[in-house]
């Protein structure tokens, strides 16, 4: 009964919510409708808990998926999270409710499998044996402020609870690496203590996990500017320590060469030439659509000189050896616990496609997000707090961070041999991400656009990208 009132949602209501909602990805397409097309019961008894996917219609015929878990109670005893009212039964968001937050907590302590028949559907609960003495409740929550694209619950401050919205088919690889760092006893991230996933016809996917919650005092972008503007070198102090844990999280990532999904590997010709090839057109279609705009003068034109230089890395030699990697490293996915670096959110680039982001690559692609994070701290601290950053911070952090990181990992010969050979691939994927983020801000934030356009011309410009070539 409790799944078939959500069923009978009216679309109009349930596109709403979800549009409206903090966490939905796409606010610039326009949506012709929302249906359910999954409702598997989790709890029937008292406030009734489904974990809907939703399909999110729009109007060029593409759609979305996203997981709604909805909470069902009579009529008039909830009135947070409201999607509507369904024959005397109020629909609401679930995660604003403690007592369905501790249900879905506890069936992953019990190690649950729910089956729905009638939709041919199967829901796994599980809890990492790591965390399994803190899965007892009740909790009060609270949400997470800063959360976007998903929602985090933190229960008790003890357990934080992440739940996937927009849906893909797959393991979500922030759960296979998670999971690979606990059992390796890597204590630099928040120790997974359990997950759930979907099993059924629509797909197979993670929906959710749970970690153990740790007190920070901010994440590394919030502690960078508020050093900038009262003590730059606070950070800096830090600056290689951050360096050095994330050397120890790839060394750790490459620990195993038994397990496939893994084992570092030589990158091959076949797959040297995909990764060229998926950057370079990348690249095109960010240089052929440039607006006419002064801030992109100093890079107007030269699409063809960005791709000419990534062009040289498949004739670079020996790149040293592709692991499972981050994949979206920059200093707001690390938090600063007063101590020592924490690291979070290991989905990689929501833009990017999940088989994408489960690909080994080069650990390089981490250390060019965070080098690239430093040169735009360095500018926000003057167009947010009105604080310019000394002139010689970023390099400096970038020489700090550097000094941390590369002693860790050059013994694991996971690196190109030399340090020319490093240099110039760090470069080649500084470039990248330069590229990247121009995109993200024509689109986002344009008054920010001068931020990527300098990395690009600087590193256009150095002496990395201009050193010959060796086989």
């Amino acid at each position: 009964m409790i799944a078939a009132i959500v069923e009978r949602l009216g679309e109009e209501r349930l596109a709403a919510f979800v549009a409206e909602a903090r966490w939905f990805g796409a606010k610039t397409r326009d949506v012709t409708g929302a249906r359910v097309v999954a409702a598997p019961l989790v709890r029937e008894e008292a406030a009734g808990l489904v974990l809907a996917l939703v399909e999110v219609r729009f109007e060029t015929g593409s759609h979305e998926v996203y997981q709604v878990p909805l909470g069902v109670r009579p009529a008039g005893e909830w009135d947070e999270g409201v999607v509507g009212e369904v024959d005397g039964s109020v629909v609401y968001d679930a995660l604003t409710d403690p007592d369905l937050v501790g249900a879905l907590v506890g069936l992953m302590r019990e190690g649950a499998a729910i089956e729905d028949e009638e939709e041919d559907a199967h829901i796994e609960l599980s809890a990492v044996d790591a965390g399994a003495e803190l899965l007892t409740g009740p909790w009060p929550i609270r949400a997470m402020a800063a959360e976007q694209s998903n929602t985090s619950v933190v229960l008790g401050e003890e357990l934080v609870l992440k739940v996937y919205r927009r849906l893909e088919a797959g393991v979500n690889p922030e759960l296979e690496l998670l999971r690979f760092l606990t059992a390796r006893g890597f204590t630099n991230v928040p120790a997974l203590a359990g997950w759930y996933a979907y099993s059924g016809r629509l797909m197979d996917a993670t929906l959710g996990i749970l970690q153990r919650y740790v007190a920070v005092e901010a994440d590394g972008w919030t502690f960078a500017l508020d050093a900038l503007a009262d003590d730059p070198e606070r950070f800096l102090a830090e600056a290689r320590r951050l360096g050095e844990v994330t050397g120890h999280m790839h060394a750790t990532l490459a620990s195993d060469s038994t397990d496939p999904a893994f084992a570092p590997e030589e990158p091959s010709a076949e797959s040297l030439g995909l990764l060229t090839a998926t950057i370079d057109e990348e690249i095109a279609g960010a240089f052929a659509s440039l607006p006419e705009l002064d801030a992109l003068e100093p890079i107007a034109g030269r699409g063809e000189e960005v791709r000419e230089q990534l062009r040289l890395v498949s004739h670079a030699g020996p790149l040293g050896r592709t692991i499972r990697h981050h994949g979206d490293y920059h200093l707001g996915q690390v938090l600063w616990t007063g101590a020592d670096w924490m690291v979070i959110d290991f989905e990689g680039e929501p833009a990017r496609p999940l088989a994408e982001r489960r690909r080994k690559r080069s650990a390089l692609r981490d250390v060019a997000g965070m080098l690239r994070s430093f040169a735009y701290v360095a500018t926000a601290a003057e167009l947010t707090r009105g604080s310019p950053a000394p002139e010689d911070w970023e390099e400096r952090a970038r020489e700090e961070f550097l000094e941390g990181y590369l002693p860790v990992v050059e013994p694991l010969g996971l690196l190109p041999a030399g340090h020319a050979q490093t240099s110039r691939l760090l470069a080649v994927f500084e470039l990248e991400k330069a590229v990247y983020e121009l995109r993200y801000e024509l689109d986002h934030r344009p008054d920010w656009v001068s931020i990527p356009v300098a990395g690009i011309v600087r590193l256009l410009e150095s002496d990395a990208l201009s050193a010959p070539v060796r086989p």
